[in-house]
């Protein structure tokens, strides 16, 4: 059974190994020993945090086998994005010229640095082993945050955001760095994001353009890119768009991949998940599986488990359920259908 639990300072190493496999594009999981140990402290430190409102904080969150202790995956929750320093993206919206004497209006997509998204919570970080893409086990890695932010909603803002990682090639290249980034850094798409990921994305992003990109004089490759998802990256998109996530008008700075936007309110995980106290039995006639989490903070866990399930009654979970999720008979949990 795979369990969703907070990070720990001891899963350093197994952190790595994740981090070396990770898709080029995830930059919130830099193959770096000291950067993921700051990232792994910082963590801990936000989860002892009493906090009213959303502030800095960043929730990392690991996939484990308790039997074995293998990581098969991780994935974060940044409380506020552009809280320490600006956000940025690129806006992708028409710009309209007109000509009354030749009664004329066109217009042209062009792309704008800006730093819109500025406030909204950030989920990122997400990288499962290849073996559980499309699985139960990657629908838990990535709603079992969103079952935390409905447990803990004071601590989050009222919409949330994701970059899902854009087109580049088996050999790591980027059509649209190639033809916007690269011209201002002379760097190759994977060196800017193993960048982004030590240093800072705002450190790169103000060396951007800060005049209209028009998309039309971008080459036909680059324009095919926008908004054109990296095919490991369609499973998360996947899973949060049926979570009720919507692209918008933004894209990343560096690939061009989309950004999907959804209010909590209309998350499915936060809006529609019922919470219950556990009944504790061995003698379970599943019916459907579900995701199962125990509300906590610190010691928050999240479960895939198979369940007779009826809103409004008790949950019966059997000894091993209770024990990976740290409960006993009549602790409240959270169940959400998979």
């Amino acid at each position: 059974m795979l369990v969703i639990r907070p990070v720990e300072l001891t899963d350093l190493p197994q952190l790595q190994r994740l981090a070396r496999d990770s898709l080029v594009g995830v930059t919130s999981l830099p193959d770096n020993a000291e950067r993921l140990r700051e990232r792994i402290l910082d963590s801990c430190s936000s989860f002892d945090q009493d906090v009213q409102t959303h502030g800095p904080e960043n929730y990392f969150f690991v996939l484990e086998d308790p039997a074995t202790r293998h990581l098969a995956g991780c994935a974060e929750i940044l409380a506020t994005a552009g809280f320490d320093e600006p956000f940025y993206s690129l806006r992708n919206r028409h710009f309209t010229s007109a000509s009354r004497e030749l009664n004329i209006e066109h217009g042209v997509p062009a792309l704008s640095l800006c730093h819109d998204l500025n406030g909204h919570t950030l989920l990122r970080g997400f990288h499962i082993d290849a073996a559980l893409a499309r699985s139960p086990a990657s629908e838990l890695l990535s709603r079992a945050r969103l079952l935390f932010i409905a447990a803990h909603a004071r601590r989050f803002a009222e919409a949330v955001i994701t970059e899902i990682v854009g087109y580049s090639d088996d050999q790591g290249h980027s059509p649209f760095w190639d033809a916007l980034g690269k011209h201002f850094f002379d760097l190759p798409y994977a060196e800017a994001e193993r960048l982004c990921g030590l240093e800072s994305r705002a450190f790169l992003a103000e060396l951007m353009p800060q005049y209209p990109i028009y998309v039309p004089m971008l080459p036909q490759p680059a324009q095919d890119c926008i908004g054109r998802i990296h095919p490991d990256g369609q499973d998360a998109f996947d899973i949060l768009e049926r979570e009720g996530f919507e692209t918008n008008s933004y894209i990343d700075l560096f690939d061009g991949g989309p950004t999907l936007h959804a209010r909590l309110t209309d998350i499915r995980s936060i809006a529609q998940s019922q919470t219950g106290t556990v009944t504790l039995s061995d003698a379970i006639d599943a019916r459907g599986s579900y995701l199962v989490s125990n509300d906590a903070l610190k010691g928050y866990r999240a479960i895939v488990a198979d369940l007779d399930y009826r809103a409004g009654h008790p949950v019966t979970l059997s000894a091993a359920m209770c024990a990976a999720l740290n409960v006993s008979d009549g602790s409240p949990v959270r169940v959400i259908a998979l």
